[in-house]
């Protein structure tokens, strides 16, 4: 019986898309699209300017917290050097362009070896899933969070995070997250990402046979959305389940943007207690 070699549990699989475009602006100057402004003008005798609490749930802190006050930050500052254009009758007014947010979710799961077939259900998605579509990548998270769902009893940790930030910098933000996680992958060996597919066909086959133990498959989900989804403060295996169902709930016309990773992509290939800790250090026990 041969045991897992580290080397190749840092392949995995990719599926995702979707678009961060921006709806158009009605003539009443509130955005279309179900955007609406969170954010305070600029008013007679005073300065206002974009500022939006992070809201964080379920484990916080971490590079996905500084990140999301990275980019609220960053929007803060842009409004004040960009967004301040003096009117005709002397007010002041704010680019209407970037107002509104997007509600930014990661969750990541730690399953016991014996979830393994998690990653066929997953290469199966990534192979057949239509992710040109908001109606597509829907179907590919509905499917996800379910395969999830089914396996609670073999979850061992997990993180769950949430961030609201400013529309215009939800973009920059979910491509960062996603590169962080990205880079924790030696290889992608199947991707399936805004409908095109890839196969890294030499690392397709592994001809391992691992001995169960203390080893695991980690899934990443990353989600975008207009929706203003409101999550628990604390992880447990219940508020988890609970968290996943509203995230598995997301509409199509909420979807802005859609990203599922999982490590390792082999199946018969799993991550040792060590790779665990060193990439993953925010995960919770359950």
């Amino acid at each position: 019986m041969v045991l897992p070699q580290n080397v190749n549990a840092a392949n995995g699989g990719r599926i995702g898309g979707g678009s961060f475009s921006s709806p158009s602006i009605s003539r009443s100057g509130g955005y279309g699209g179900n955007y609406q402004s969170n954010y305070g003008g600029f008013n007679r005798g005073g300065i206002g300017f974009p500022f939006i609490i992070p809201l964080f749930g379920l484990g916080g802190g971490g590079l996905f917290s500084f990140l999301i006050l990275f980019a609220i930050t960053g929007a803060i500052i842009n409004s004040l050097r960009k967004g301040v254009i003096p009117s005709t009758n002397n007010e002041k007014i704010i680019n209407e362009g970037n107002s509104g947010t997007a509600k930014i979710i990661q969750a990541q799961i730690a399953l016991l070896s014996n979830a393994k077939s998690i990653q066929s259900e997953l290469r199966l998605l990534a192979e057949t899933a239509d992710t040109t579509t908001s109606k597509g990548l829907q179907k590919v998270l509905q499917e996800t969070i379910l395969a999830l769902l089914r396996l609670p009893d073999l979850w061992a940790y997990a993180n769950l995070e949430s961030g609201e930030v400013p529309i215009n910098a939800a973009e920059a933000t979910f491509n960062r997250l996603s590169i962080t996680e990205r880079s924790k992958l030696t290889v992608e060996i199947v991707s399936n990402v805004s409908g095109e597919i890839k196969t890294n066909q030499e690392s397709l086959v592994s001809n391992q046979t691992p001995e169960l133990g203390n080893e695991f498959i980690v899934v990443t989900v990353l989600l975008a959305s207009k929706a203003n989804i409101s999550l628990g403060e604390t992880i447990t295996s219940d508020s988890l389940q609970e968290g996943l169902r509203i995230i598995g709930g997301t509409s199509a016309n909420d979807l802005l943007a859609f990203e599922i990773l999982w490590q390792p992509e082999n199946e018969g290939e799993l991550l040792s207690s060590e790779e665990l800790l060193t990439s993953y250090p925010h995960l919770k026990h359950l």
